[in-house]
């Protein structure tokens, strides 16, 4: 069996949230392990990025999320991968745009 971070998230309240409510979450893990891994916390910026492949995991284990969007998150976990084994150090704005936008459309 499986230990999850997000232990309550992962025992069903994450399927209780919408689709940007879902991605808004990650992008908060994502902004965090990107910010602690610019100041040089490696540590601190691993332990976020790990919260941050639960929370997409958890997300496309969500059955809701099927045919085209399930596309998208794969893809998407694939191009968040790519950038962390990247090794750079500045904030990818075009993942961090993407985030963003539905942090504002989870709170509308």
């Amino acid at each position: 069996m499986t230990e999850f971070i997000h232990q309550n998230l992962a025992n069903g309240r994450w399927q209780t949230m919408t689709l940007a409510e879902q991605l808004a979450n990650v992008g908060s893990e994502f902004e965090r392990a990107w910010s602690w891994r610019t100041r040089g916390e490696q540590t601190l910026s691993a332990n976020a990025n790990e919260r941050m492949l639960e929370l997409m995991d958890l997300t496309i284990g969500d059955p809701r999320w099927r045919g085209a969007k399930l596309r998208e998150l794969t893809r998407l976990r694939e191009e968040v991968c790519a950038e962390w084994l990247n090794g750079a150090n500045t904030v990818p704005k075009d993942l961090s745009n993407y985030f963003l936008a539905f942090a504002v459309a989870a709170r509308a």
